[in-house]
């Protein structure tokens, strides 16, 4: 036998026991050796610690690691064997700390030291908690049979230690949770721990006991209905008379026959109408078969009235509640001229495309306003399930149909303005693609006969007038995009958000704070600022919200009279009401160096203005390019270097390319750039910095280049135009094919920019640089020109 030291005992690994200072306990031990067995048999070995484990409860393979450190020091009084189990009567002596746990021939050792008890309730506090406790106990064991014996054990029990150890056995309570009675050291903390515990399982088993009373008396309901049913048929079996099972089937049958189905639909009406007479009212089938021609009844199977379409009404809708977009208002309104004229609505599928915050949706409800239809609003960000749109098969679960089904008994009507929101952030997931399965919903040849799985029946959605909203295209497939027509929506000018904000957002920002204009006024100046300062979007809701802020903070003073009615915002009162600025457009510079031009950016909420820079140093001849710059925009950098090497190769006395490094940066470094409309602009930052000549301030560009030297369109034109008026550009360069794009731009930033229209880059050097050279179809020899004391000459 292995000599220990005193302090350095066996241990016993045990789960789901908390054995605490003083417990009398018989320990079982299954799977233990018999030289095991002899070793707690020696009198001198009759200590022994005893460790909980954190997991690995078979106690195969255990480690170190599979121990809490603070245990019990145990004595052990007898052992006496049950079968294969031996059962160790045991004395809990003291609460211990365990360190350098040792496995010696797969036998654990390890050293202790006391950590007593803090005995911190006198016996008094003891004697309240122990009757605290029992009372408790008491209380669960009545909701059982035969828990007598297991109390009266407990009311024998008057050691607070002992009755926490014991009755922690018989809770359902985690290995976890136990050991946090053993490791907490205090008697006062542990015994409130333990009392949290089992009022827990007093509240867990009280719900059960509700619960169950519930189900019994519901299931005791339903027999004593079946066997009046039951007497009930024999009874009239006896007088001869009909027991009728229909349970309202004749008002089905009315219904049926009222409802305007087609005839295809209303036959297999009928036929579920015989399967539901034969089905026991409670059995599972009957209250399916029910719920299915509720919703089928519910639908608006008859054609609806039609509504004659007054365009002017139309139209003064569309200005009262929409200002600007007069293109798209004006698209609109020739939609529904056609649909006057022809008298019905197929094929009126309308796709807003803009920035978020534009009034894509507000417009979808406007047209039901002035169609005077019914309006429904169907979400369709983030769905990833074909269910959402086609609805779940009858043979599933809790089946129901899909929202376009939904949507349209809830409506009534199936001539309704049915708005599909954020058609471009559907999702394609492991439950199908819902988008493929809006393509039967959105094709004009196919939605007479939309066919929901849940209905398993053809609905006609040929009269409505469905209205899709987007942000973009991109997250559109081709084939759904296919079947609608697009009508983009920009960005609102600042002017345009000026008078929406005086006309529309104020006043309706007031109603919902209770305020009036006799109450809260705003300087023009004020509302100006909060758009220019305040906000950084393309929409209106930014606004909207800035707004409504100004509003509370007015609404608090007023209502407790620290200001005099009416309350009047200045600008100079914004700073303390919103906050520091939050809008920082780029502006442009005084001077630039050689080397930095100004390009133009489109972002999802509105233009900006940014700065290419570049620059040149000792090298090897390498291209250097940051700024989070994407695929395409690192492409323009290299088609334009290579441009400027061919076209614009200086002397090679005066400029080696091969020992030099170009680096050029995009600011806003941490922000994703790509996109080949900076092609012209990465150009002439090039050329600036290889002729050392400065490019104008004030001039700014777009557009893509071509390694033949062609300048080529781009897209948001409009609200890149926009971003250069705000920074104080005076003088763009855009592609000549983009000119068709400027009769969307308003009348005051055309006004104020000089906007000329390129085609190849000789044109933009010329007017970026003052650099004049020939087509390139026209240059000689090696394609150099010189430089003579600063001025390039061909």
């Amino acid at each position: 036998m292995m000599n220990l030291e005193n302090n350095n005992l066996k241990i016993i690994p045990i789960s789901d026991i908390v054995l605490l200072e003083g417990m009398d306990f018989n320990l079982p031990l299954k799977g233990f050796s018999q030289k095991q067995i002899d070793f707690f048999n020696n009198q001198d070995n009759s200590k022994v610690l005893v460790l909980t484990l954190k997991k690995n409860f078979k106690k195969v393979n255990l480690k170190e690691d599979d121990f809490y450190r603070v245990g019990s020091l145990i004595k052990i009084i007898e052992i006496e064997k049950k079968n294969d189990i031996y059962m160790l009567n045991i004395k809990v002596e003291n609460r211990v700390e365990v360190k350098n746990i040792k496995n010696i021939d797969g036998e654990f050792f390890g050293e202790y030291t006391l950590a007593p008890d803090v005995i911190d309730l006198d016996s008094r506090g003891q004697k309240e908690i122990i009757d605290y406790i029992k009372n408790t106990i008491h209380e669960i064991s009545s909701k059982f049979q035969g828990s007598e014996p297991f109390v009266k054990i407990l009311d024998d029990i008057n050691d607070l230690n002992k009755l926490m150890g014991y009755a922690s056995q018989y809770m359902p309570k985690s290995n976890a949770d136990k050991y946090i009675l053993l490791e907490i050291n205090s008697l006062k903390e542990r015994s409130l721990r333990f009392i949290d515990y089992l009022l827990e399982q007093r509240e867990a088993i009280k719900l059960q006991v509700e619960l169950s009373e519930k189900f019994n008396e519901k299931a005791n309901k339903n027999y004593r209905e079946n066997m009046l049913r039951e007497q009930l048929k024999a009874i009239q079996s006896e007088l001869n008379e009909k027991y009728d099972e229909s349970d309202g089937n004749e008002d089905y049958n009315e219904r049926i026959k009222n409802s305007g189905m087609p005839e295809e639909v209303e036959k297999v009406a009928f036929e579920e109408l015989t399967k539901l007479s034969s089905q026991n009212p409670n059995s599972s089938d009957y209250n399916v078969i029910r719920n299915y021609l509720d919703t089928l009844l519910a639908l608006p199977w008859k054609e609806s009235a039609y509504k004659d379409i007054n365009l002017g009404d139309a139209r003064r809708t569309l200005d009262e509640e929409h200002f600007g977009l007069e293109k798209v208002k004006e698209r609109i309104i020739q939609h529904l001229a056609v649909m006057k004229l022809k008298k019905n609505k197929r094929g009126s599928i309308l796709l807003l495309v803009g920035p978020p915050g534009t009034g894509k949706t507000s417009l979808g409800k406007s047209i039901a306003k002035a169609l005077d239809r019914k309006y429904i609003r169907m979400s369709l960000g983030g769905i990833r399930d074909e269910a959402e749109i086609r609805g779940h098969r009858r043979t599933y679960v809790g089946a129901m149909p899909g929202r376009i089904i939904k949507g349209l008994k809830q409506a009534g009507e199936n001539n309704a303005v049915f708005v599909l929101d954020e058609v471009d952030k559907l999702v394609s997931g492991y439950n199908g693609d819902p988008a493929s399965a809006l393509l039967e919903v959105l094709d004009p040849e196919q939605n007479n006969t939309f066919t929901d799985n849940y209905l398993d029946v053809p609905f006609d959605l040929s009269n409505i007038f469905f209205i899709a909203t987007a942000n973009s295209l991109e997250g559109i497939p081709r084939p759904l995009l296919d079947r609608m027509e697009i009508i983009p929506i920009s960005s609102y000018t600042s002017n345009e958000k000026f008078h929406i904000g005086k006309n529309h957002l104020i006043q309706e920002v007031l109603d919902e704070h209770g305020l009036t204009l006799n109450d809260l006024t705003m300087e023009d100046d004020t509302l100006q600022t909060i758009i220019d300062d305040y906000t950084r979007e393309a929409g209106v809701r930014g606004l909207r919200r800035q707004l409504a802020t100004i509003a509370r903070v007015s609404t608090e003073k007023i209502v407790s009279n620290k200001v005099e009615v009416p309350y009047n915002i200045s600008s100079d009162m914004l700073e303390d009401m919103l906050g520091r600025k939050i809008s920082r457009h780029d502006m442009t510079q005084e001077s630039n160096p050689p080397g930095v031009v100004t390009g133009l950016a489109w972002t999802p909420v509105g233009g900006e203005i940014l700065f290419v820079e570049g620059t040149f140093m000792t090298g090897s001849g390498q291209l250097l390019l940051t700024g989070k710059l994407g695929e395409v925009m690192k492409e323009s950098a290299r088609i334009s270097l290579s441009l400027i090497k061919s076209r614009l190769a200086l002397n090679a006395a005066m400029f080696n390319f091969k020992e030099k490094d170009l680096h050029i940066h995009v600011p806003s470094g941490a922000v994703p750039k790509d996109g080949p409309s900076a092609g012209i602009t990465l150009l002439t930052a090039i050329a600036s910095l290889v002729t050392g000549i400065k490019v104008d301030p004030k001039l700014a560009m777009t557009g893509e280049v071509t390694l033949r030297g062609a300048v080529l369109p781009i897209g948001g034109l409009k609200e890149k135009l926009l971003a250069a008026h705000r920074a104080g550009v005076k003088k763009v360069l855009i592609p000549k094919d983009n000119v068709e794009d400027l009769k969307d731009l308003p009348d005051e930033v055309k006004n104020d920019l000089t906007i000329i229209p390129v085609e190849f880059i000789e044109e933009v050097f010329n007017e970026a640089l003052g650099v004049k050279l020939p087509k390139s179809e026209l240059v000689l020899g090696d394609n150099k020109f010189f430089l003579n004391e600063g001025n390039p000459q061909l």
